[in-house]
């Protein structure tokens, strides 16, 4: 059933003063000098066509980039992008917790750019910190088993790997990815196959 009081939040753009803004601690999303280059030729060419998503921290008053990174970038490394829009930037708003934010940090970035290895890393890690299962990872960062365990290994933490069963083969059919998972629910991804 469609939630009928969402409106999406590019319908409710705010300026934000740059100096309020600051980039999250787990980006994994890398541009090529080049790419940069075109980036900023196209903001200078056509000013800011989409807004930089945030998450907005009221106890100090800051915005935490959680899509948009270079775009902010543009301004704060191009005097002239910053003066032309009065170090103002256009900020949509989303109030999720930090496993959803960083979950759409990354399903923003997947068709853009490429992924810092250690960062996104050090993403599973931080989701398997915050209670997110390997099915809850595959579900919303669209990462198969295989990418996750790959990405879990680079960390070398044997944490990362306390509710695997070892010694059973994975067969086809059996990777279901349940819709929601209760916050504590105490399941495994063994519990899901």
């Amino acid at each position: 059933m469609v939630n009928r009081e969402f409106r999406s939040p590019v319908y409710s753009i705010i300026a934000v003063p740059f100096e309020k803004i600051v980039p999250n601690t787990y980006n994994p999303n890398n541009v090529a000098p080049p790419e940069m280059q075109l980036l900023y030729n196209s903001i200078r060419l056509d000013g800011y066509t989409m807004p930089i998503v945030c998450y907005y921290v009221k106890s100090n008053d800051k915005y935490v980039i959680v899509d948009g990174f270079h775009r902010w970038r543009v301004m704060r490394d191009y005097p002239d992008i910053y003066e032309r829009e009065k170090g103002m930037m256009p900020v949509s708003i989303i109030d999720k917790p930090l496993s959803d934010r960083m979950a759409s940090t990354i399903r923003h970035n997947r068709a853009r750019g490429t992924h810092d290895v250690d960062l996104m890393s050090n993403i599973i890690k931080e989701l398997h910190e915050l209670g997110r299962s390997d099915a809850w990872i595959s579900k919303h960062l669209g990462m198969d088993r295989d990418e996750i365990l790959r990405l879990k290994q680079i960390t070398g933490l044997a944490a990362l790997f306390r509710d695997v069963k070892f010694g059973q083969a994975w067969r086809p059919g059996e990777d279901s990815v349940p819709d929601e998972e209760p916050s504590g629910s105490g399941k495994t991804d063994t519990d899901y196959q």
